[in-house]
């Protein structure tokens, strides 16, 4: 004998919803938690002090758009550039093939002197690997590493690490990174 079907045609009194409804909150739930799992794992990436992916976690202040050393704004199409304020200070890290004119720019090394010129600058360590100064985050230094101390026109003082190339002798990496630490205004 066949089964019948609902020949009332009563209504069913919501539950047809209701089941809708639990279906589409356990949806939601469930695009929330990973949503949330999401937001969890790349949590570094997406939440950088001032909302500026170049500030390292524990900044102080932010940087401008333009960072800008001794009166110098670091080179043109630098790369990887990350920064750490702290105490009034400014640690920049950045990766560029224009290291030698910035250093002109920024006053650091004169124009016509040679880059090695040991009357601004020293030899530093010559590790194949320098950690960054601490709160400083990206690549680490390759050595070996030359060290310029140098006051700029304002008057602050400003030091760069820059990485030497180790086949040539009076030559940068190319691209160098360079650390340059000086006084915010």
């Amino acid at each position: 004998m066949p089964i019948a079907d609902d020949v009332s045609r009563a209504p069913d009194g919501g539950g047809g919803l209701r089941r809708r409804a639990s279906c589409l909150g356990l949806v939601v739930l469930v695009l929330a938690v990973l949503s949330g799992g999401w937001v969890w794992l790349f949590r570094g990436d997406l939440f950088h002090p001032f909302g500026d992916e170049r500030a390292c976690s524990g900044s102080e202040v932010q940087l401008p758009g333009v960072i800008r050393v001794g009166g110098a704004p670091i080179p043109a199409g630098a790369s990887e550039v990350r920064y750490f304020t702290r105490n009034g200070t400014a640690e920049v890290t950045f990766l560029s093939g224009r290291i030698p004119d910035f250093l002109n720019r920024a006053g650091i090394l004169p124009e016509g002197k040679r880059l090695f010129d040991e009357e601004y600058g020293t030899k530093a360590v010559a590790d194949d690997e320098i950690e960054l100064p601490d709160g400083l985050c990206g690549s680490s230094l390759r050595g070996p590493v030359w060290t310029y101390h140098s006051t700029s026109v304002t008057g602050s003082s400003v030091d760069v690490m820059v990485e030497r190339s180790p086949m040539v002798a009076d030559g940068l990496r190319f691209p160098a990174r360079a650390v340059v630490t000086y006084s915010l205004p």
